[in-house]
């Protein structure tokens, strides 16, 4: 089979990790017989430089043609002086908006062989964790109407919180078909005690699940009681579904329990088999160029669009099995470093999972 992949290298990091992810696809393709095609274009901060601009059209027409898209990191320091409204991170919300992608899925894993890597205690996380993490994209707080103003010589601002039956149901459609495949229990999370659209969000979760789902149990979880839940007893969670900046929030707490966000990737899809795969971390434009970088997040995410958008599951437990190996053998790069551990580079970290595929 032939798969065409938009690449978005983006910027800092993003071009040395990626390249990770295709030599590694470029492996599974050898064995399983698989033309990967990989188009690189520009987004972000280095679409400024190019284009003048974080998200060319040339770019959105690429991802828009491809059977799906790698994306690396964007943002750094040199654009951080920018007007809001063209420096990079409005690439990344654009081309998932272009590409209709309106649900994040970011699994939280923690890894047997790093295990002493969590900031827990053992006994908090010796059973295993995997907490996944469906989280809203394209509505809520950070659509929503803004603005800013001066009222009795006193600056002010407001932003708003608003969702719709409908951008609820989709969500609750992938968390419910996620948790109908494993534990058949969904935690859906809000602030139902104090705000009108969470009271909306737990109505429709619930008649969506009891309609749709009826064998999926739906707890419901205060986003406070769920910030405090995921450090006090993170190995309770499965499947969790939640509003866009309360998944934010939260998804970032939950890779934190698992030690190193160099190890977690995240998937956005929408309606179609076209998803936005890439690392949860940022572009890290401090340690750009020095090959310290780990690429296996990336890695993962390309793992995640071989099973989710291609259907290639196979592929994705290789590649799984294939991180496994090479940390059990102990090697490790600098964010997961640990003693007695033999430490490699960024590109090197690659070279060897891809020699286990």
């Amino acid at each position: 089979m032939k798969y065409n992949i938009a690449v978005l290298d983006g910027d800092g990091i993003g071009p040395e990790i990626c390249a990770g992810a295709i030599k590694v696809l470029n492996k599974v393709g050898k064995k399983f017989g698989h033309d990967f095609v990989f188009t690189h274009y520009p987004i972000g901060g280095c679409a400024i430089d190019k284009c003048g601009v974080p998200l060319p059209e040339e770019t959105v027409k690429g991802c828009l043609a491809s059977d799906s898209v790698l994306l690396g990191a964007v943002g750094g320091y040199k654009w951080d002086n920018l007007p809001v409204d063209i420096r990079p991170e409005k690439g990344l919300l654009g081309i998932r908006k272009a590409m209709g992608l309106y649900s994040n899925i970011r699994p939280a894993k923690l890894w047997k062989s790093l295990s002493g890597a969590s900031p827990l205690k053992d006994e908090l996380v010796k059973g295993g964790v995997e907490i996944i993490i469906v989280r809203e994209l394209t509505g809520g707080i950070y659509f929503g109407e803004r603005g800013k103003g001066e009222e009795k010589g006193e600056e002010y601002a407001w932003d708003t919180e608003k969702y719709s039956v409908h951008e609820i149901e989709r969500i609750a459609e992938i968390a419910c078909a996620l948790a109908s495949k494993r534990t058949k229990k969904l935690i859906s999370v809000d602030k139902a005690n104090v705000l009108e659209s969470s009271r909306l969000w737990r109505k429709t979760v619930h008649g969506y699940a009891a309609k749709h789902y009826p064998d999926i149990t739906v707890e419901d979880m205060l986003v406070d009681n769920a910030a405090m839940q995921i450090v006090k007893n993170p190995a309770q969670f499965d499947v969790l579904v939640t509003s866009n900046i309360f998944g934010d929030i939260l998804s970032d707490e939950a890779a934190q329990v698992t030690g190193s966000i160099g190890m977690l990737a995240s998937s956005s899809l929408g309606d179609g088999t076209r998803g936005l795969y890439e690392p949860i971390h940022g572009s890290a434009p401090d340690i750009a160029g020095k090959d310290i970088a780990n690429p296996i997040a990336t890695i993962l995410a390309a793992a995640m669009m071989l099973r989710d958008s291609f259907t290639l599951t196979e592929e994705y437990d290789a590649i799984e099995g294939a991180i496994q190996n090479v940390l059990d053998k102990g090697y490790r790069t600098a964010d997961i470093m640990q003693d007695g551990c033999v430490s490699v580079s960024g590109s090197e970290m690659a070279r060897l999972v891809a020699e286990e595929i």
